[in-house]
């Protein structure tokens, strides 16, 4: 009985029990929320602690190509230098002769590993590197036609390699295009297509002049013996361009690793998004190796390296491009000192990390049955 002499009213049966469950359903639902809130700031930590390290490495390179040398310079004199003081001897090692070079490798590596990130995570195949499938061949080949040819030079000679390009990744994209574009056809088409430049290109090694051809089979191996400030603030120019465009084109690329039907249910626009995509990419492989030859295979490990370290975050554009800078430049520095007295193209020590790697890659896919 209540105070007022009413019965006192038991809830009815089973709304505890409902409640309860509904408390129980709240509490799982919360618990979950909080454990993927975890596991994306986790990734995001991951993600952010991998590119400093990266950027580090990167850093220190550039450092160890500015003091040691045929002259060594203490650190203490580079920082003096680079923040405007430093004594004459210095001031013309490091800012004429060493920091053009060293600041052209890096930008060059970002430039070929951000690449290398945009082909093979579109194409979902790890062989579709611009050094495989005909990109940077093309831009080889218009560089040694205008040289030979048409006698250009400079930024002239620069513009031809990057219209090479585009024109080799605009034949390779028509040629592959069956309704839409295939990362297996893709590749053998571009390695198809980067045959039959390379073959151009050697006819018209053997038309030239003995120096010419000795000139020009140095570049082609990708060298940065020689580089000033006349080579960099071009490129420093176009890939201010360049790489906004391409992270900013790359935030359609989770929904077109997925394939084009998913992609266009989820609403992209696939074509238009692969474009973009291709065309920043290419233009970011003609525009690097206008400035100091096709480096091979740096786009084509960039990527994985940058992917190893960070298991489940996708195309990993941003460490790629760090990975790129970091690999040419110290493998620049290397080239400079491997052998004493001599100074390797850099081309030649990134073939030597590379091809390794190539051969693994062909003999995994092999053992599993399937090609890339």
């Amino acid at each position: 009985m209540t105070r007022t002499g009413t019965p006192a009213t038991a809830p009815p049966a089973g709304s505890t029990g409902a409640a309860g469950h509904t408390a129980a359903r709240t509490a799982a639902v919360a618990e979950a929320a909080a454990r993927v809130d975890r596991l994306h700031r986790g990734r995001r930590i991951r993600f952010t602690a991998v590119c400093l390290a990266l950027a580090v490495v990167a850093l220190a390179s550039l450092v160890l190509s500015l003091t040691i040398g045929d002259i060594d310079v203490p650190v203490a004199d580079v920082l003096a230098v680079l923040t405007g003081g430093g004594d004459p001897g210095s001031q013309f090692v490091i800012h004429e002769l060493r920091l053009p070079r060293a600041l052209l490798a890096l930008v060059i590596g970002c430039c070929f590993g951000l690449s290398g990130a945009v082909f093979q995570s579109l194409l979902r195949n790890p062989l579709a590197s611009p050094d495989v499938i005909g990109v940077s061949s093309g831009a080889s080949a218009a560089a040694v036609l205008s040289s030979m040819v048409f006698g250009l030079s400079g930024l002239a000679l620069s513009g031809g390699a990057l219209a090479g390009a585009l024109v080799a990744g605009t034949l390779i994209y028509a040629l592959a295009w069956r309704g839409g574009v295939s990362g297996g056809r893709f590749v053998l088409i571009g390695i198809g297509v980067g045959t039959g430049l390379m073959s151009l290109r050697s006819y018209l090694m053997t038309r030239a002049e003995v120096t010419e051809a000795q000139n020009a089979f140095l570049w082609l191996t990708g060298s940065l013996n020689g580089r000033s400030w006349d080579h960099f603030w071009p490129l420093l120019g176009c890939v201010a361009v360049l790489v906004p465009l391409t992270l900013a084109a790359s935030r359609g690329l989770g929904a077109l690793q997925l394939g084009d039907e998913a992609a266009g249910g989820l609403g992209a626009r696939v074509e238009r998004n692969r474009l973009a995509l291709l065309a920043c990419a290419t233009a970011l492989v003609g525009v690097a190796t206008a400035a100091a030859g096709p480096i091979g295979f740096v786009a084509f490990v960039s990527a994985p390296i940058a992917r190893r370290l960070l298991p489940g975050h996708g195309a990993a554009l941003v460490p790629s491009a760090l990975t790129g800078a970091a690999l040419v430049c110290l493998a620049d520095f290397a080239a400079q000192h491997l052998l004493p007295g001599t100074q390797l193209p850099v081309g030649v020590v990134t073939s030597i990390i590379g091809a390794p790697y190539l051969l693994w890659l062909l003999s995994r896919a092999n053992r599993v049955g399937k090609g890339g």
